[in-house]
């Protein structure tokens, strides 16, 4: 990452840790992020991996295939959880994680199918393709090319609804807002809350091997 770049992101941190931690937020009523496999991990007896992606950063997508393949290397001694964080520099990037959220609301199981569709095609999504578009058109087409084939025509009204409110607008910023207070200034990861060497770049199958193995070993 430029430094510019990470100066200004870092400089959104602090205003997102001042805007949770000094104006007051609201307790969410469930923990932040998505489990990976549906099952909550049992604490101390499965390695945990905190993954803060942006469903529209390049980072983000190339990370996500071998954290998926580590995960089923070692089976249920390691989970992984997913914290949806969408950087200021990915336009729409928000609008996606709020689509996310908004699905997870109708079903769980649609949650990850639709940020890997995300990942396939992000491209189309996020800055210069979108310049010319409003921001009305962008969101319409994330619904129509990207949400719709994962949960179908018939739940379009609900999904349209539940987007429009407040609780997935609400959810969607509480993500963000939790990755500022733990000095998120990309798409880093954490096992077992300790943030990875290099973070930020994308985290190959070997490297993940390689900080997993000793901590698998001791479980």
């Amino acid at each position: 990452m430029e430094a510019s770049r990470g100066v200004s992101l870092l400089l959104l941190a602090i205003v997102g840790y001042c805007a949770l931690g000094c104006c007051g937020s609201k307790i969410p009523a469930r923990m932040d992020g998505f489990v990976y496999g549906g099952k909550p991990p049992a604490l101390g007896e499965t390695v945990v991996v905190e993954a803060f992606l942006d469903p529209l950063c390049p980072d983000s997508r190339d990370t996500w295939p071998p954290l998926k393949e580590v995960v089923d290397h070692y089976g249920g001694r390691v989970s992984v959880v997913v914290h949806l964080f969408p950087l200021p520099s990915h336009s729409y990037a928000f609008n996606v994680c709020q689509a996310i959220h908004t699905v997870n609301k109708l079903n769980p199981s649609y949650v990850y199918p639709l940020l890997e569709k995300v990942f396939k095609y992000q491209e189309g999504y996020y800055n210069q393709p979108t310049y010319k578009k409003s921001g009305a058109t962008v969101v319409d087409e994330i619904t129509k090319n990207l949400v719709v084939p994962i949960i179908g025509e018939t739940n379009l009204p609900a999904y349209t609804t539940a987007f429009n409110d407040s609780q997935s607008d609400q959810a969607a910023r509480i993500s963000f807002k939790i990755g500022s207070l733990r000095a998120v200034t990309g798409t880093p990861s954490f096992v077992n809350a300790i943030p990875i060497d290099g973070s930020g770049s994308p985290v190959d199958y070997k490297r993940w091997i390689s900080i997993l193995d000793p901590l698998v070993s001791k479980m």
